[in-house]
């Protein structure tokens, strides 16, 4: 049986850089706030008509592609994260395809939504079709405009200064190499909660998908208990890379590089703490580009491929924990 290697990968951020002190002419908040309730300094915010979903998961798809030495004619299947696409309808993955100029080849392409998870479970659905032989060369893309649905008014700041914009993705391909490539991907969900972390408009359970009422009632931003999802998160984000560690025989000890989702540093300093993890076997960047959620894990990898944290035959571990609530890892042999 195949395995699933990740054979480039990609990024592209947009160049307006917004600093807290940016956010701080917007709304009644402070670089001092921000840095210590999230880590955040500063954040991409996309250039409307420049920028958009597909284009930028399209300019990070390129450089994974390049750095694979693949063209965009050899994927054979594409596989879409964004909790914000480009339309309410078509996804955002056909609009990629138009965008690497592949449409005419008839390449398939899967949307899926689950928002700060989306990579990893993207990364799990790559590695089965692989396995099974289904396809040889995935691509998977992340890609986040949240800047464009947020809410700049001081009841909205909490969530507002969390988030940015960006694109990640990288390239899978089969290897008959053993021990190397995905060697376990951990999915779960919990629906419960659901809406301690969600936007609640526009939806299909009312009159109008879209009205004057849910934007003055403001249901079109979102809300986030930030107690209820910290906790959690802390949970949940251990448990499941243990589980993951467990399954392949492996110890906490056994990690060259941990790289998690990037919602808050100070989720990620207590999952390292509970893990026992030294700092440098860390990499973290949401100093620099806040949460891009689906787009962060893969804007984190490529960072730190780039700064020679991530070798070949290190065991990477990847975690996200997001809205849904969702949450997953992987385990991967460089």
């Amino acid at each position: 049986m195949p395995r699933s290697k990740i054979a480039g990968l990609g990024f592209y951020v947009p160049k307006n850089v917004v600093t807290n002190d940016d956010l701080a002419q917007r709304i009644d908040t402070s670089d001092e706030w921000i840095r210590e309730r999230s880590g955040i300094q500063e954040r991409r915010y996309f250039t409307p008509g420049e920028d958009t979903v597909a284009n930028m998961g399209a300019r990070a798809a390129q450089m994974a592609l390049d750095r694979a030495g693949l063209k965009a004619e050899d994927i054979d299947f594409i596989i879409f994260a964004t909790l914000n696409p480009d339309y309410f309808f078509p996804g955002s993955g056909v609009l990629l395809q138009r965008e690497l100029g592949i449409n005419h080849l008839g390449t398939p392409a899967l949307d899926i939504r689950n928002q700060c998870s989306g990579f990893i479970y993207g990364l799990s659905i790559a590695d089965q079709f692989i396995k099974t032989g289904m396809y040889k060369n995935v691509l998977m893309v992340g890609s986040e405009i949240h800047s464009s649905g947020l809410d700049f008014s001081d009841e909205g700041r909490a969530v507002t200064v969390l988030f940015g914009d960006g694109a990640g993705a990288v390239v899978l391909s089969a290897t008959d190499e053993e021990d190397k490539g995905i060697l376990t991907t951990k999915l779960h969900a919990d629906g419960e909660q659901a809406e301690k972390l969600a936007v609640l408009a526009p939806t299909a359970n009312e009159e109008r998908h879209i009205s004057k009422e849910m934007i003055d009632d403001r249901r079109v931003f979102p809300v986030m208990n930030g107690r209820y999802v910290f906790k959690f998160a802390v949970e949940k984000f251990p448990e499941v890379i243990m589980e993951a560690l467990n399954e392949t025989g492996y110890k906490t000890e056994d990690i060259d590089l941990f790289v998690p989702h990037q919602a808050n540093l100070r989720i990620a300093e207590a999952v390292r703490k509970t893990l026992g993890l030294p700092p440098e076997k860390v990499h973290n960047n949401i100093m620099k580009y806040g949460n891009t959620t689906a787009a962060s894990i893969p804007i984190a990898l490529n960072e730190a491929w780039e700064l020679g944290k991530v070798k070949e035959g290190d065991l990477v571990c990847l975690a996200a924990f997001g809205s849904g609530f969702t949450w997953a890892s992987a385990l991967i042999r460089w």
